[in-house]
């Protein structure tokens, strides 16, 4: 399987988990720089919707978004699951990968793209005004700092079990830590979780 790759918190998402589970995945690199994912031969061949990664079959049907590439890998690979082993475990990782995903990521990525990241992505999709990127960046904070409060006791987001929520959360975090959102600091659980996390080798893939 080949997975087009570049540089970014969602290619970093599917490698870790990709890592998680022990698969292999050939890289082919895409300068998302340069623009070069809305581009032919792409945005032609490979993805309409200009998004990275994609992961390309064996038989040559793609595969987009990354929660569905991580659930595929999932599904298809050997080793222990990251999404779960019954009706409840599977429920329980997607709920709190939709919560991570809608209240945290879709915020703080859109802030960043309206506010720092702008020179690169103005020309590529319609972005907020620089009052709209606070207020976005206010919105991941507030339900980082509720998900904090959530956790308890827990290890990691699931309880004992390592998932795909924990997966998304981390390599959203680190990107967040780079570009001027960082983990609060009265977000305790969330930053000794982002240690133990990082301690994973998966976690540099």
């Amino acid at each position: 399987m080949k997975l087009y790759n570049s540089v970014g918190p969602n290619p970093h998402v599917v490698r870790m988990f990709a890592a998680e589970k022990g698969v292999k995945l050939d890289l082919v690199q895409v300068d998302l720089m340069r623009g070069e994912n809305r581009q032919p031969p792409y945005n032609e061949a490979i993805n309409p919707a200009g998004t990275l990664p994609t992961l390309e079959l064996d038989d040559g049907r793609k595969i987009c978004e990354i929660t569905t590439i991580c659930e595929y890998l999932d599904e298809t690979q050997p080793g222990a699951s990251l999404i779960g082993n019954t009706p409840e475990e599977r429920a329980e990782t997607r709920m709190w990968t939709r919560r991570i995903d809608l209240g945290v990521v879709e915020p703080m990525t859109n802030g960043f793209r309206a506010a720092e990241g702008r020179r690169l992505f103005e020309s590529r999709m319609r972005l907020l005004d620089a009052e709209g990127a606070a207020g976005l960046k206010a919105m991941a904070r507030d339900k980082l700092l509720w998900l904090d409060a959530q956790m308890g006791q827990n290890q990691y987001v699931c309880g004992d079990r390592f998932t795909l929520a924990d997966v998304l959360l981390y390599c959203f975090m680190a990107f967040g830590n780079t570009v001027g959102q960082p983990i609060p600091d009265e977000a305790g659980w969330v930053k000794s979780w982002f240690e133990r996390v990082k301690a994973r080798p998966s976690a540099a893939a």
